[in-house]
């Protein structure tokens, strides 16, 4: 049986960007959210699941600290050689495991990982390296598979989720800035429902 960064890893080795179900040209939904937040010079993004995506790249121009991750090397190496700067920390981590380091995060952003885990042990480990990572004042944009949105993707079983349910899990130092359920289509015409959701940490 296939390892998790053995099936990224064959999909990144096997596909072009925008041979990927989840490649975006369009990335106005998220970037549109990240409007609502100061992002300066002096913040540090962390960008879970970046893969290849050009979101890192509209992320550069914020002059932003980035911190990368994606539990595909063969993603990570990619992105590294297309985007050759130092502005970038690359992460080599599943986040269903707890973080052997320690750092703090001004933003937080998935739109790729969280409705891959599907296991309560899994999820838990997720959203505590979230709230041991993300600073007091800071934000967490999330965008997943809506409970009305596709039950599989890249072959594996996803779990949906709602706004509820984030709000749930991500407990009461975090308060809900926006939300909004969003119909991605991607590059084969596919409707994907989406949830997007933009919380700030209070306390």
């Amino acid at each position: 049986m296939k390892s998790k960064q053995e099936h990224w890893d064959e999909i990144f080795s096997a596909k072009q960007d925008t041979e990927l179900g989840w490649y975006e040209d369009d990335l106005s939904q998220t970037l549109n959210l990240l409007n609502n937040i100061a992002i300066s010079a002096s913040s540090t993004l962390f960008l879970a699941g970046a893969g290849t995506s050009k979101l890192v790249d509209e992320l550069l121009k914020t002059k932003a600290k980035l911190l990368v991750n994606d539990i595909s090397a063969k993603a990570l190496e990619q992105l590294s050689q297309r985007l050759d700067t130092s502005q970038c920390q690359y992460l080599h981590h599943d986040l269903s495991q707890s973080f052997d380091e320690s750092f703090a995060v001004d933003v937080w952003i998935d739109r790729a990982v969280l409705h891959f885990l599907l296991t309560e042990e899994q999820i838990t480990r997720y959203f505590d390296n979230l709230k041991n990572t993300v600073k007091c004042g800071g934000y967490v944009l999330l965008a997943e598979f809506s409970s009305t949105g596709a039950t599989h993707c890249a072959g594996l079983t996803v779990h949906r989720y709602s706004t509820d349910e984030m709000q749930t899990r991500l407990g009461d130092k975090f308060e809900l800035i926006e939300s909004k359920e969003y119909v991605f289509v991607n590059p084969f015409q596919q409707e994907m429902p989406y949830i997007y959701a933009l919380f700030k940490r209070t306390i």
